[in-house]
Parts: structure tokens; C-alpha cells; sequence
């Protein structure tokens, strides 16, 4: 195909997607090793809930000023320095813990590398746009998203069985062995120069007008402003359904950490799949119905996995579920980046993880709090049901538009 081609083409964006393919495996790792740690030392899920609000608050509170250090600092630079940062931290939980279990450290590195992280991805989103041109951004993140996704099948299944074999905090170290290759693609490559943004607006007012500007271009643009609510709601229901995953299949179904590496890598399928099918999926449907579908069917997706009583249904729930996620997400980002200035393209990638990400420390806690005291079951059908109420609710607003970037209603 002519579209595939010339990405094919775009040496620095293929350098991108590979390293970054790799750097998205080693995450794989530390999604299982980091909550196996937790609950081998403390055999609790609501301590695994914890460290994820915790890290979530970190992740939420650096988003406020990312977008900022991302529109004002050298974008390559940035990512290459957040990069190395996590390779140090992760990189210091298994040495710490070759001398005996420190769950406290985890309390300190997951939420410094989360707000650390937070900063590199709103990065990542306009190095996108500064490696293809404005027509190739969908078909780019749907390439970055399916790949990583594929690479998210193998890292989930080597990671149980690395745990399995040789302990969480091997699969820990060879995390942050991934963002050392993130780090060496991401210098390999040259992001095209920005143009400059007008210093006689924001940065004239002040920094808090400047900080704020990417929540003023949200509030101001009808379908954005309606995603970010809904999705504030949507991540509260559903940051913490991993740990309630994992805890599932321990507690519940009796499986072994291997098996949870196994079922964490059919549910990445999912994800591939996802991405793979959005833009057709978009192309025919339109923006509305893509997106209201999706959060629709992870609803009953979630409904799913808290009755699940068996590894096939599990791992098969999971890949609906994370499927359905990565087209509405998808179908998001790639919307804010068609629509947003490239100057606010960081403040308002920013403002958007920020605000609707808020709620999620919160709804992690309760989660995983909920699946303890009450049961997967009770905990996955009240979050399912939700979902689904979300998506009616987004019939009544802007977001039912088949091209909202078209229309007007954004911009």
C-alpha cells in the first residue's frame, strides 16, 4: 500500500516504532513483576491497589506541569533523559532486593517512575507528529499501538515465566533494561523543528495562564471537553482492573504466576487487534459510533471477567475488553493531534491524561478494595454496568458526531 510504504520510508519514525516496540515489551515485565511482589511479601490486593493510586497520584500530579516542559524544552532531549531516569530507578529494586523484600522502596520508585513517565509519554505523542506528516497520524499511532501491543503478547508470557523461574525482580531488571533501548532510538532519531509559538500570547500572560492554557483549548472544544469528562469516570472504573485481574487468578482461580504471564499475553491480543481495526473501524462507522461502541462493549467485556471461572474465559474477556480500549483511545489521542495547534499540542495532551486521570488514584484503591472485601464478581459487574452508562450518557453529547474534526465542533 501507497500510506504503508512511505512510512516504511520515514527512517527516523521506523527507528521510533522499533525501539520504542521494545521499550513497550520490557513494561510488560514490570505490569506483572512489580504487583507479584507486592503480594508474595504481603499477600494483600489492597496493598497492590495502594502502590497503583499511588502511582497514579505521581503520574497525575507531574501531568500538570508536562506539557509545559514538553512545548518549552528540546522534545528528543526530554525523552531521552526520562528514559534514562526509569533505568535507574527500576534498575535499583533488584539489587535492593538481593539483600531481602523492601515493599517500601516500591512506594518510592513506582510513583517517581509513573510522574517521570507521565512526562515522556505527553513527549511521545508530539514526537508522533513531529516524525509523519498531519494525513499519516492515525495510521502511525495505529502502527505504534498494534506493534506494541504485539510485543505486549510475548513480554507478559516471558515475564511469568522469568518470575516463575527466577523471581519478580528479575522480570524488574530487565524493565529497565527496555528504557536504555528506548533511550539509544529515540537518539538515533531527529524530530522535524517546531515552529515557534507566539511569545506574545501565553507566555506574555504568565506561567499560570501558560500552564493552563491546554485545559482552556479542552473546555472550549465541545467533543474533547465531553471525552475528557467521560473518560475522567471510565479510568476511575477501570485503572485498577489489572490488580483485580491478577488477583483473580491467584486468589480466585489458583493459578500460578506463569499462568498469569500467559493470560496477560492473549489479553494483549486484544490490544492488537484493537489497533489494528480502528481505522477501518472509524472509516465506516465514524468517530461516534466508534468510540460509544467500544466503551459499550468493555463494559460487558468487564461483566465477563467477573465471572469468569476459568482461564480461557479470563484471558478471552480480557482481550475484548482491552481491544474495545485501545479503539476508543486510539480514536482520541488521534483526534486531539488533527485538531490541536502544535504549540498547545503538549498542554493539552497534559491537561487531557491529567484531568481525566485524576480520579483514578482513587478509583484503583477502591477497586482492589472492593474485589477483597466483596468479590471479583460484585466488584466486575458494578464497574461493567458503569461503563455501559457512560456510553449512553455519550449519546446525548457532541461526541455522537461521525467527523467531529470536520465539523467544526472541535476547532
Amino acid at each position: 500500500m501507497p500510506e504503508g510504504s512511505q512510512l516504511w520510508r520515514n527512517r527516523d519514525f521506523t527507528v521510533f516504532w522499533a525501539s520504542q516496540t521494545l521499550s513497550v515489551a520490557g513494561d510488560s515485565f514490570a505490569l506483572i513483576a512489580v504487583p507479584l511482589l507486592v503480594l508474595h511479601v504481603t499477600g494483600s490486593v489492597a496493598q497492590m491497589g495502594l502502590l497503583t493510586g499511588l502511582a497514579s497520584a505521581a503520574s497525575v500530579a507531574a501531568g500538570v506541569f508536562a506539557g509545559v516542559l514538553v512545548d518549552r524544552l528540546d522534545r528528543r532531549r526530554l525523552l531521552i533523559w526520562c528514559d534514562v531516569a526509569r533505568m535507574a530507578l527500576y534498575g535499583i529494586v533488584p539489587v535492593a532486593w538481593a539483600f531481602g523484600p523492601k515493599v517500601w522502596l516500591l512506594y518510592v520508585v513506582l510513583p517517581l517512575s509513573e510522574a517521570i513517565g507521565m512526562v515522556f509519554q505527553v513527549a511521545y505523542v508530539t514526537a508522533v507528529r513531529g516524525l509523519v506528516d498531519a494525513d499519516r497520524i492515525t495510521e502511525a499511532n495505529g502502527r505504534l499501538g498494534a506493534t506494541a501491543a504485539a510485543a505486549g503478547v510475548g513480554g507478559p508470557l516471558l515475564a511469568g515465566v522469568v518470575a516463575g523461574w527466577f523471581g519478580p525482580t528479575a522480570a524488574v531488571a530487565i524493565n529497565a533494561a527496555s528504557f536504555g533501548v528506548s533511550a539509544l532510538g529515540v537518539l538515533l532519531i531527529r524530530l522535524r523543528r517546531q515552529p515557534a509559538p507566539s511569545s506574545s500570547t501565553e507566555e506574555a500572560r504568565g506561567p499560570w495562564h501558560e500552564l493552563l492554557a491546554g485545559a482552556r483549548f479542552l473546555w472550549r472544544q465541545p467533543v474533547l471537553r465531553a471525552l475528557t469528562v467521560l473518560l475522567s469516570f471510565f479510568i476511575f472504573l477501570t485503572l485498577g482492573l489489572t490488580d483485580v485481574l491478577i488477583y483473580h487468578l491467584k486468589h480466585d482461580l489458583g493459578q500460578s504466576d506463569g499462568a498469569v504471564g500467559v493470560v496477560l499475553a492473549v489479553a494483549a491480543l486484544g490490544t492488537v487487534a484493537g489497533s489494528l481495526l480502528v481505522g477501518p473501524v472509524r472509516r465506516r462507522l465514524g468517530f461516534g459510533a466508534s468510540w460509544i461502541g467500544a466503551i459499550a462493549v468493555a463494559g460487558l467485556a468487564i461483566v465477563g471477567l467477573g465471572v469468569s471461572t476459568g482461564l480461557p474465559v479470563a484471558a478471552g474477556t480480557a482481550a475484548a475488553y482491552l481491544a474495545c480500549v485501545s479503539v476508543a483511545g486510539i480514536c482520541s489521542m488521534s483526534l486531539r493531534q488533527q485538531v490541536t495547534p502544535d504549540h498547545l499540542l503538549g498542554r493539552v495532551t497534559s491537561a487531557f491524561w491529567t484531568i481525566h486521570y485524576a480520579l483514578g488514584p482513587a478509583g484503583a484503591a477502591v477497586l482492589t478494595w472492593g474485589a477483597q472485601r466483596h468479590g471479583v464478581a460484585v466488584v466486575c459487574l458494578l464497574a461493567g454496568a458503569t461503563c455501559l452508562l457512560i456510553a449512553v450518557a455519550a449519546f446525548f453529547t457532541p461526541i455522537r458526531q461521525q467527523n467531529p474534526e470536520l465539523s467544526g465542533a472541535t476547532g
